[in-house]
């Protein structure tokens, strides 16, 4: 008999959500598609399934080598799910990464008048 997992303990078993409950959010939410299109988190999957998973700003791609129902170590993962994400996501990524000097430390409060102005000219320059 084949073995059939649900998409949403599958995810989290590969290690793309820390836990069950949040694999099982993003089902329900709409944030993880199956051939374009969302899925219940009880959707069994198959092997060579093509699962997108949104997390954004980033929808990565992920196809599925093997069947997993139980957690596994970080470095069993490759076995059993292939990253097919395109390069154009992921620079995406690394764009937000470069802004990093744009976001306000937590906690600092709202931009003074000062800051605004900064903040526009150096927007009106580019």
């Amino acid at each position: 008999m084949e073995q059939q997992v649900r998409v949403d303990k599958w995810l989290w078993a590969v290690r793309v959500f820390k836990t069950r409950s949040i694999a099982t959010d993003a089902c329900k939410k709409g944030r993880v598609l199956i051939d374009n299109l969302p899925v219940k988190p009880s959707r069994v999957l198959k092997e060579g399934d093509i699962v997108k998973v949104k997390k954004q700003p980033v929808t990565y791609s992920f196809k599925v080598l093997k069947l997993a129902e139980k957690r596994m170590g970080a470095k069993l993962v490759p076995g059993f799910m292939e990253d097919i994400t395109p390069a154009s996501e992921l620079e995406v990524l690394e764009i937000q990464k470069n802004m990093g000097w744009f976001q306000r430390d937590r906690g600092t409060g709202r931009p003074t008048k000062k800051d605004r102005r900064d903040l526009d000219t150096f927007f009106e320059n580019e």
